[in-house]
C-alpha cells in the first residue's frame, strides 16, 4: 500500500495522569503514516484521487488540543478514529504521538506511544 508521512507536527495540549501536566500542559509531536492507493492521484494529478495533508493536520490539531485525557493511547486512539471518519478511502494509519518533555526523571530525548490501526 503507498503511504503519505506527516512528521514532527507539534501541538500544545493538557494530557498526562500527573495534575500539572493538565494545569500547565506540554507540548506534543505527532508522526502520521497514512496508507492508501496513490496511482489514481500520480496518473491524474488530482486531489481527490489522495489525502489533504492541511485537512490532515487540522484533524490531528483538534484532537491534540482537544479534551485532556490521562493518556498518550487514548489520544492516539481518538486520532485514528477521527482519521478514518473524515477519509473514507484511508485503508490504514500509524500514529506517533511525543511527549517530548514528561514530568519523569531521567536523560532522553523523549518518550512515545505508536499505534497502528487499519479501516474496518
Amino acid at each position: 500500500m503507498d503511504k503519505i508521512y506527516l512528521n514532527k507536527m507539534s501541538f500544545f495540549g493538557f494530557h498526562g495522569v500527573f495534575p500539572e501536566e493538565k494545569k500547565l500542559g506540554q507540548r506534543f509531536q505527532v508522526d502520521l503514516i497514512l496508507e492508501r492507493d496513490l496511482k489514481k492521484a500520480g496518473e491524474t494529478d488530482d486531489l481527490q484521487y489522495s489525502i489533504d495533508y492541511g485537512l490532515v493536520y487540522q484533524v490531528t490539531k483538534d484532537v491534540v488540543e482537544g479534551p485532556a485525557q490521562n493518556l498518550v493511547e487514548k489520544v492516539a486512539e481518538d486520532l485514528s478514529i477521527e482519521l478514518f471518519k473524515h477519509f473514507a478511502s484511508l485503508h490504514a494509519c500509524t500514529v506517533k504521538v511525543i511527549k517530548p518533555d514528561p514530568p519523569i526523571p531521567g536523560h532522553y530525548d523523549s518518550v512515545a506511544i505508536e499505534i497502528y490501526r487499519e479501516n474496518r
